[in-house]
């Protein structure tokens, strides 16, 4: 095993062992808020709601979902990476996984696709959506489905399918 491996597993273990034998009320909590269906429903709120960017919001947000879920599942189906609760011995996750492999981290890909998109059509929440990406992020490492570098890739995918679906969005209006 490599260094970079050797490392991710540790910095897993490191953080995974802050939730052992504890109350993962929150951090269930904090995960499940990047639950697909709350990015449809925040879009179509801000298109009813929100007349000066909420429309192309919606429209911009369902292109790059549109661009970043093939690839996504693309990702998963050639690294095959298993998640830290069935390759790591004497550990057990504190949530099922939707899916066997781990890597990307989709729940990571797109809190940040969503944060990329909301600080740039609504600068004024930029620190607020970041951190709470971030949150998801390491929620998904706390609760034993996820190694710190799934994370990094999900976050790294999400913010360039969004940066690709807004210049594709410019493109095509």
């Amino acid at each position: 095993m490599n260094i970079f491996s050797r490392t991710d597993i540790h910095l897993f273990h490191w953080l995974f062992k802050k939730t052992n034998h504890k109350n993962c009320t929150l951090v269930r909590a904090i995960s499940h808020t990047g639950d697909g269906h709350y990015y449809l429903i925040l879009g179509i709120v801000l298109w009813f709601f929100e007349q000066e960017d909420g429309a192309i919001f919606l429209y911009t947000a369902l292109l790059a979902y549109a661009l970043e879920l093939p690839l996504y599942l693309i990702l998963k189906k050639c690294f095959k990476r298993d998640r830290p609760c069935d390759s790591l011995a004497n550990l057990s996750a504190h949530i099922s996984p939707s899916d066997k492999f781990s890597l990307p981290s989709g729940h990571t890909a797109a809190a940040f696709l969503m944060a990329y998109l909301l600080a740039h059509y609504y600068p004024s929440v930029t620190y607020l959506v970041y951190t709470w990406a971030s949150l998801i992020g390491l929620s998904r490492i706390l609760l034993g489905v996820h190694y710190p570098t799934d994370i990094l890739a999900g976050a790294a995918l999400g913010f360039s399918m969004s940066a690709a679906g807004l210049n594709l969005f410019v493109i095509l209006t």
